[in-house]
């Protein structure tokens, strides 16, 4: 009885020893049934091809497509945080004082929502890209290909791609960093140490900013190393007015900030440019031709040029009226007569 297992048991270890030479260690359902019923290899090499490998390929296929699905929708879900970010203090603080307004709603939901749509955009591509790259591999080695090769050249041509193009990759992430933080964005005034201007486009590679003069400048993202941005939530306009030494001070001030007021109850610009009340901080400097005063108006973004040219007229109109001088410079000149000598 014992002969009769261990024979048996020397018979199964023989057949799955030949089986796993057939089939591979791992083992293969179709290979190993058809192996099992034939006995002969070339029928079982068939099975596999025909049944085991195209099932397993599909699965590797389906398994990398709902990946993408789950990491699409999370890259969504991410993507409609930025397109409905929360209102910072500054904003909230600004919008209860009344008449004071910002970027509508409208227009700063389009914005967040051309920013989202450009991030995720990159990012869907980035996990498509990734996920069907390993689906890709995995189903070259299910045909028995040896993937070493590719994946050490891969490696090494990533290596140095990553060498040939650091410009390129610097670039991107700070256009990815960039959009993510909204530092600036379409239609924004921004000054980035070369030049000032409006942008007109912003990519994941490069910003395109106009400049007053009209000439457009090509920025890559990564040699922007610093931005001032004039047309973010609010601006300011800042005027020093100067007036001469002979001026009464105080009621140079007081025509100042009537002419301030008068713009402020102005429909056309205190219920849209204006964003508070203009204020006059009083004496700023004392110059060499004149005493300067300071106007300073809390305007819209973007919009302190305008109301700082349209203060300016207003104030000289009512210096006018009112006699006051604004001072430029002079200059006395002593001339001195010495008697002629004989």
């Amino acid at each position: 009885m014992s002969i009769a297992l261990v024979q048996a048991a020397a018979g199964l270890a023989q057949e799955t020893a030949t089986v796993n030479e057939v089939c591979g260690e791992t083992g293969r359902f179709a290979c190993e049934m058809a192996f099992r019923w034939s006995g002969s290899e070339t029928f079982a090499l068939t099975a596999d091809w025909l049944l085991d490998r195209p099932i397993r390929i599909v699965m590797i296929l389906i398994a990398a497509w709902v990946v993408v699905r789950i990491l699409r929708r999370a890259v969504m879900r991410f993507t409609e945080t930025i397109a409905n970010p929360p209102a910072p203090k500054a904003l909230k603080q600004l919008r209860r004082r009344g008449p004071a307004r910002l970027l509508s709603d409208a227009d700063l939901a389009k914005r967040s929502a051309a920013r989202a749509e450009t991030i995720g955009l990159v990012l869907r591509s980035v996990v498509a890209a990734a996920v069907w790259s390993i689906a890709a591999l995995l189903v070259l080695g299910e045909l028995d290909l040896d993937i070493a090769p590719l994946i050490a050249g891969a490696g090494i041509g990533g290596i140095a791609l990553g060498f040939g193009a650091q410009t390129i990759v610097t670039d991107f992430l700070a256009g990815l960093f960039m959009l993510i933080e909204d530092q600036y964005g379409v239609g924004d005034v921004i000054d980035f140490g070369d030049a000032t201007g409006t942008v007109e486009e912003v990519s994941l590679r490069t910003t395109t900013v106009r400049d007053i003069h009209g000439t457009v400048w090509h920025v890559p993202n990564g040699q922007i190393t610093r931005i001032a941005n004039f047309s973010q939530i609010w601006a300011r306009a800042l005027l020093d007015v100067e007036v001469a030494y002979d001026t009464d001070l105080r009621h140079a001030q007081e025509v100042i900030q009537s002419v301030a007021d008068t713009m402020w109850d102005d429909p056309e610009w205190g219920g849209d440019e204006l964003m508070a009340r203009p204020e006059v901080w009083g004496v700023q400097d004392l110059g060499a031709s004149g005493v300067s005063i300071r106007l300073v108006v809390q305007t819209e973004p973007s919009e302190q040029w305008p109301v700082e040219r349209e203060l300016r007229l207003r104030i000289k109109e009512a210096f006018d009226e009112a006699g006051i001088e604004i001072p430029y410079p002079t200059q006395t000149v002593w001339l001195r007569s010495e008697p002629v000598r004989d």
